[in-house]
């Protein structure tokens, strides 16, 4: 059975002989649960991911976010961002280097619940009999004991999660039957509930509509307002200037990191992306083709002007 619920104002005293009670009987830490970090900071240095097949899907990588942000994570199929992912969220050991989240290793950063992830729809078995609130009550598994009996705390987590992307009303409907933009609104309840520092989204824009992408960049900036470092890996590249302040391009290593204006450049992309000249509209322009084959009309000074289908791409400038 779950402990009560402590007010916080008691929590913090350090010599409560029930504590060590409570932690035995719910299995929650409290004084990790209530005190909870504001900004984090993550350190990648150096870092790189070998299989068992030897091949070496990310080498020598480093990226340095130092405070909130919103950070894309941009670079062709197989660049390595998955892998870059699953190192930060200790899924893999690298051979080389290592992932520091706020002082922490990331085993240690995943026991405080610091890391959460937001998955692809692709990536999730959506015929599985599971209810939206079970699906964001898995946000609340770490501050749970071995028996997974959800706490008044825990409830209200999921509630507030919900309610905050839209999706409460919802709560008793399987999973299944839901639209692309609505699962993805509950996966990120499930990151709100967990109340993830650190959270990665993998393709979050991917089969939603223009509504639903509008409305998940808001809870992004949001997000990072409250001190949450947001690492973004996305294919639509037209997007990026428009919600993250940061870039970090990855091609087999970390090729370049830093603030978006700096780093979101004809030339840099070029490098990620491969990328051809050519005038359009009287300007001269830096084409970089995308995941889904159409070209990224990039001006001179980085600005995002146009896309052009692979027929248009081929006309004459």
């Amino acid at each position: 059975m779950s402990g009560p619920i402590l007010p916080q104002t008691l929590e913090r005293r350090p010599l409560e002989p029930w504590r060590a009670i409570i932690g035995s009987i719910t299995g929650v830490k409290p004084c990790e649960a209530l005190q909870r970090p504001g900004a984090l900071d993550l350190q990648v240095k150096a870092v790189t991911v070998a299989y068992a097949n030897g091949h070496v899907a990310l080498r020598d990588a480093s990226l340095a976010l130092d405070g909130p942000t919103i950070c894309g994570l941009l670079g062709v199929n197989g660049a390595g961002k998955s892998t870059l992912f699953k190192a930060i969220m200790g899924m893999v050991t690298p051979a080389a280097g290592e992932v520091r989240i706020g002082g922490q290793d990331v085993r240690e950063a995943q026991k405080r619940n610091w890391v959460a992830y937001v998955p692809q729809n692709e990536d999730v078995d959506w015929a599985f009999p599971v209810s939206v609130r079970d699906v964001v009550m898995m946000g609340r598994y770490g501050y749970m004991n071995a028996l997974r009996i959800p706490s008044a705390a825990d409830r209200a987590a999921v509630k507030e999660g919900l309610k905050r992307v839209g999706m409460w009303e919802f709560a008793d409907r399987q999973i299944g039957q839901l639209s692309g933009g609505q699962k993805k609104r509950v996966f990120l309840a499930r990151a709100l509930a967990q109340d993830g520092r650190v959270i990665l989204l993998d393709e979050p824009f991917g089969g939603v509509d223009v509504t639903t992408q509008e409305q998940i960049t808001a809870l992004l900036r949001e997000l990072r307002a409250e001190g949450r470092i947001i690492l973004v890996s996305t294919h639509d590249l037209a997007s990026v200037p428009q919600f993250c302040d940061r870039v970090a391009l990855v091609k087999g290593m970390v090729l370049a990191a830093g603030p978006t204006e700096k780093v979101f450049t004809p030339a840099q992309l070029a490098r990620a992306f491969g990328a051809s000249a050519r005038q359009h509209a009287g300007e001269a322009v830096t084409l970089v083709e995308d995941a889904e084959g159409n070209s990224l009309v990039i001006g001179a000074d980085g600005r995002v002007l146009g896309r052009l289908t692979p027929r248009e791409a081929m006309a004459p400038g």
